[in-house]
């Protein structure tokens, strides 16, 4: 949270990470963009410059000092995470700032900003989007179109782009906050990082995964290129490329970057620092994936999942500093991947400890509540989002339909599932069926546990939504009806 400034509202803005990246969002102005979570809420956008009341009836025109208050009571509210009051005092100070400052102020662009920051909470984003194109327009009238004040309300609205399903929409705006970074602080600034995740994660939305390697690609030169005199600085950089790596499919090069941060840290800190637990555990996990080799631009790594997965806890129990949540973490890690390789008395045996570690007092059983009594997926791969394969999840086409198919499933006392039952809504998308219904069966879970011991968990459900066009409905439904006829479809 930054230091707040008492001059004008220009400078009273809260900062809140960006959904899209997860990254906290900061500025040299102080502001801020959204934070994709809490409950929804029914509200409108104010329009800039629209009074409140009729000015006859009006009360006294707010002071500086009013609208500082009512900033506060802001802050306070969004402290309390109660952003249905917070999205009522963004409003007010929306109009308190056209009062004083005018409807085209830097004033106003900020409160509007503010305002899309805690509608985009509210999960109202077609909202928030009204309300961060308004701060830009503003800002682009009384400043220019590359002014460097543009670039957090550019963030902000392709955050609720992308949320709102439109990573089209929001690959645009990202490009252009990123193109503005360069005008102002140069071509390989360090602050268009952040930024150039958002991007990525847009091209994976849109199913473009070259661009979206692309983009990671000049974050790494970035990052590296800033961390050229500081290798551990470039940690936290390489451990976001291997995710994002692994997201994209690019398994041998998530293994090759996880390697990679071990390197960094045995060289700069040694072999038993407690910094190697993460990306050994994490190295260790990746080897459930199998990419074929023409795919990656890596050979395959060498090494045994289990051997990266015990040198981890070995670091664990004997790191004095270590809290007890990741000496946990890692030991079940291993468990688990005895349980995928169907070692089950290893698997036992380590879940049993873990449950013993996490019964200590009343903290560690909410957390073993959380991470054992119920099953919890420990390899799964991602299903498609278009009833043709193609996408991750846009929704630019404004003819697509969803689907859904739901799967009533059980998790046996070994982490593996039987499907009891299947719906889907329109039935007609058997092929899309088919893959879920394989996906699900293929998946391995950590098991339900009671006093430590696996057991079997009924009731569970999978849902998976999908994208279709109504001529494809259309088309499947001919086919079958023509194969029910025994004639070709036309």
């Amino acid at each position: 949270m930054r230091k707040i400034r008492h001059n004008s509202l220009a400078v009273l803005l809260i900062t809140i990470p960006l959904a899209a990246s997860g990254q906290d969002q900061q500025n040299d102005d102080d502001s801020a963009g959204p934070l994709d979570q809490t409950v929804p809420v029914a509200a409108e956008a104010p329009e800039v410059g629209t009074a409140a009341v009729d000015p006859q009836e009006a009360a006294p025109a707010p002071t500086e000092e009013e609208m500082l208050r009512e900033f506060a009571r802001f802050r306070e509210l969004l402290a309390e995470k109660n952003f249905d009051a917070a999205d009522i005092a963004a409003k007010r100070i929306v109009q308190m700032s056209i009062q004083i400052h005018g409807p085209q102020s830097h004033e106003t662009a900020k409160a509007l900003n503010n305002l899309a920051i805690v509608q985009h909470n509210n999960r109202q984003y077609e909202a928030a989007i009204q309300n961060f194109t308004a701060s830009v327009e503003i800002l682009e009238v009384i400043e220019d179109r590359l002014n460097a004040q543009l670039v957090n309300p550019l963030k902000g609205l392709g955050s609720s782009q992308l949320s709102s399903g439109r990573p089209d929409l929001a690959s645009k705006s990202f490009n252009r906050a990123t193109h503005i970074t360069h005008v102002n602080e140069g071509p390989h600034n360090i602050e268009q990082v952040e930024i150039l995740e958002s991007l990525a994660e847009a091209n994976v939305r849109l199913g473009d995964i070259d661009a979206a390697r692309d983009v990671l690609d000049r974050i790494h030169s970035l990052n590296v290129r800033h961390f050229e005199n500081d290798a551990m600085g470039l940690l936290p950089s390489l451990m976001r490329r291997a995710d994002w790596q692994h997201r994209s499919g690019y398994y041998n090069d998530e293994r090759a970057t996880y390697r990679r941060a071990v390197r960094i840290v045995e060289e700069s800190a040694g072999k038993k620092d407690i910094r190697l637990v993460d990306p050994l555990v994490r190295l260790g996990q990746s080897f459930y994936y199998v990419e074929p080799i023409a795919d990656s631009l890596q050979r395959p790594i060498a090494g045994s999942p289990e051997t990266y997965l015990k040198r981890a806890i070995r670091i664990t129990e004997e790191s004095a500093e270590l809290p007890w949540l990741e000496k946990a973490t890692t030991k079940l890690a291993l468990a688990d991947y005895y349980l995928v390789t169907e070692s089950h008395n290893r698997a036992r045996k380590i879940y049993q400890e873990v449950w013993g570690l996490l019964s200590a007092d009343e903290d560690r059983i909410k957390l073993r509540a959380e991470l054992m009594e119920s099953p919890i997926p420990v390899w799964e791969e991602p299903l498609p989002s278009h009833s043709s394969g193609a996408g991750r999840g846009s929704r630019q086409d404004s003819n697509l339909l969803t689907g859904t198919i739901t799967v009533d499933y059980i998790v046996s006392n070994r982490g593996r599932v039987k499907i009891v039952g299947m719906q889907a809504d329109p039935i007609e998308f058997s092929d899309m069926q088919r893959m879920v219904h394989r996906e699900i069966r293929r998946r391995v879970f950590r098991p339900a546990m009671v006093d430590g011991i696996p057991v079997d968990a009924a009731g569970q459900t999978f849902r998976h939504e999908f994208f279709y066009r109504e001529s494809e409905r259309k088309e499947l439904q001919k086919e079958q009806v023509a194969k029910e006829q025994g004639a070709p479809a036309e």
